[in-house]
């Protein structure tokens, strides 16, 4: 159906499936109970018995799951309508009808994947903020999960409505944290907050750009390139700030060894995590959530240890858990060949 917003896994899925030549396979959604997203009035009903279709159709009274509105079929359907036509339904579900009365209609169970029939201005409130929750990724980090996505999901469905790319989104977070990181150059307080905040912010803003990409179908391979690339330098900088801004004060051999630590683990630690969130993934499959040491709490850590004015706590505790972090990979990736 033209107006349903569905799991693109679900065709994926369902076009692995194998019909006969005089068949149809309908998707359906047997969560009747739980669904919130269905206008019970207005949705199709399915009545599946013995793995096959008995009844379909919106008024009928006995049902177990509801019609999604995506279709498996063979040419037979066309004969199908034709047949129903002259009982004066020109519907599919006419046609599904009459192929269900004989045994030609097989079923495909969606699972828990989603879909939603956006009829109005309502289903089309709930498709929209369906869409944004499903942005949320297994592999976010714990600042991400409860801070900054439910605030940049907030963002991105204003910025969908505009002709921003995701690659003006990442260059944008980008010139944040490069103005954050030469605020921390100043040596002052004020300007170390300032600067901090402006790193969070762009931590926060550097989650539209994914979302941007995935919501408008514009994932590209150079797109997570250059995001990746953008990043690298901005957290380069801001540690470096850091370390330049203790040094205002105490310009020793320690500082400047655990500035160099904060760097280089902060570095590994976004390296190592591409082959480690795949192992996470293929271990607890998909859609299961876990720890994530990431960029979200290294910017979180900068923002809370400014805000005290603690700039050298702020490096030996991003020293110390992203190196440990980075320890406990490869440890994780060995033990699992």
């Amino acid at each position: 159906m033209g107006d349903h917003i569905f799991d693109e896994s679900i065709l994926v899925r369902l076009k692995n499936e194998r019909i006969a030549d005089d068949e149809v396979m309908l998707a359906v959604d047997y969560n009747i109970e739980t669904n919130k997203l269905v206008d019970v009035d207005d949705v199709t009903k399915v009545l599946v018995e013995e793995g096959g279709i008995s009844d379909i159709g919106k008024n009928i009274k006995r049902y177990n799951a509801y019609d999604t509105g995506i279709f498996l079929c063979s040419p037979a359907i066309f004969s199908a309508i034709e047949e129903s036509v002259h009982d004066d339904d020109s519907s599919l579900s006419g046609g599904i009808r009459v192929l269900a009365g004989k045994g030609k209609a097989k079923i495909f169970d969606i699972k828990d994947e989603y879909w939603i029939d956006v009829d109005d201005e309502k289903t089309f409130k709930k498709a929209e903020n369906m869409l944004l929750d499903t942005l949320k990724k297994t592999s976010d980090g714990p600042i991400s999960r409860y801070l900054n996505r439910p605030i940049s999901t907030g963002i991105t469905r204003y910025l969908l409505r505009t002709d921003f790319t995701p690659n003006h989104v990442s260059f944008f977070s980008f010139i944040l944290a490069m103005l954050g990181a030469f605020l921390f150059f100043l040596g002052e307080y004020i300007t170390l907050v300032i600067g901090a905040i402006l790193a969070q912010v762009a931590s926060v803003i550097d989650g539209c750009d994914g979302e941007i990409a995935r919501l408008k179908f514009q994932v590209t391979e150079f797109g997570g390139w250059f995001d990746a690339v953008l990043d690298r330098y901005a957290d380069a900088f801001l540690l470096f700030g850091l370390t330049y801004y203790v040094c205002f004060t105490n310009c020793d051999f320690f500082t400047l060894f655990i500035g160099f630590l904060a760097i280089i683990g902060a570095f590994m630690n976004s390296y190592t995590a591409d082959k480690y969130d795949g192992l996470m993934k293929r271990k607890l499959g998909p859609g299961k959530y876990y720890f994530r040491m990431g960029r979200d709490v290294r910017i979180f850590i900068i923002f809370l240890g400014a805000l005290i004015n603690q700039p050298l706590l702020i490096l030996v505790t991003i020293a110390l858990l992203t190196n440990a972090e980075n320890i406990r990979r490869i440890v994780v990736l060995y033990k699992n060949g």
